[in-house]
């Protein structure tokens, strides 16, 4: 989060159209909208960092469900980090937490953020939004960021009045352990990895393999920890098919962006992988 924190800082500081107030911006409080596993873990790593952290989403349900998340991670954290002096590790966790506060409210909170990032569905319509409205309700210095795996950053920042402080923030999952982020156009990762997994289910649409020995083939040969069928269920058939479909209308005769019947049909079953205990394969 210190490295976004000097990204930040440069990129502002070189828009000629940026305010005073803007140029001369610290991150110090970050605002988190979207409590799931992306947004849970942006949230820790923020404060893990020395950030004043707000983390918001629609009910106190899922918001408990986040914290307790964020606090069992931060404790397999500190096991590892502070083996040698568990109170040190127990201070490192209570610390992070209380700068961790929850809010059902997002234009209630901005106001006093640095920071915005979002980390909702990948619908750019949905996004767009989500900022337009906290646009209205943001400092004049505050910088909008989006966690998009796919969509273009000048399209969602269209819907505010702030295009020269909005960014892409592209974090990945699990944020805690995960040492990149992507902030330059084109989130090349995803755009190499998604073909890779269509390209997997296809294979095993057309009957060439099984889900099990594809998976199994690119763990043993190629190295990967997790085959492709494993990995589509962990990151969420969901999210996989809002990338697919943006693609496809943004290309619709590129052979990589083509509709996958079973991935779609999944979907439509509301079987989206470990998440709902269900998707190319079944989960206790």
């Amino acid at each position: 989060m210190a490295f976004v924190t000097r990204q930040f800082v440069r990129s502002v500081s070189s828009s000629s159209t940026a305010s005073a107030s803007a140029k001369k911006i610290i991150v110090k409080h970050v605002t988190v909208i979207g409590g799931g596993l992306m947004g849970a873990g942006i949230a820790q790593v923020a404060g893990t960092t020395g950030h004043t952290v707000v983390l918001v989403d629609q009910t106190e349900d899922i918001l408990a469900k986040s914290k307790k998340g964020i606090e069992e991670s931060l404790r397999k954290v500190a096991k590892k980090k502070f083996a040698e002096n568990p109170k040190a590790g127990d201070e490192f966790v209570e610390k992070t937490l209380s700068s961790i506060s929850t809010s059902t409210d997002a234009a209630s909170v901005v106001h006093s953020t640095d920071l915005v990032v979002e980390a909702i569905v990948e619908n750019l319509k949905v996004k767009s939004e989500l900022f337009k409205r906290l646009d209205k309700f943001a400092s004049e210095h505050t910088i909008f960021a989006s966690n998009t795996s796919s969509l273009q950053i000048t399209n969602i920042a269209n819907a505010t009045m702030r295009q020269d402080r909005f960014a892409g923030l592209h974090f990945f999952n699990p944020v805690p352990l995960m040492k990149l982020v992507e902030d330059t156009p084109g989130f090349i990762v995803n755009r190499l990895l998604v073909p890779y997994l269509m390209e997997a289910v296809r294979l095993y649409e057309r009957g060439d393999s099984s889900k099990e020995d594809i998976d199994t083939a690119m763990k043993l040969g190629a190295g990967y920890p997790m085959g492709p069928f494993e990995l589509l269920d962990y990151v969420g058939l969901d999210t996989v098919k809002f990338i697919m479909d943006g693609w496809y209308e943004m290309d619709a005769k590129n052979p990589l962006f083509q509709p996958i019947p079973s991935l779609n049909e999944l979907v439509a079953e509301n079987k989206l992988g470990k998440k709902t205990g269900e998707g190319y394969y079944k989960y206790k």
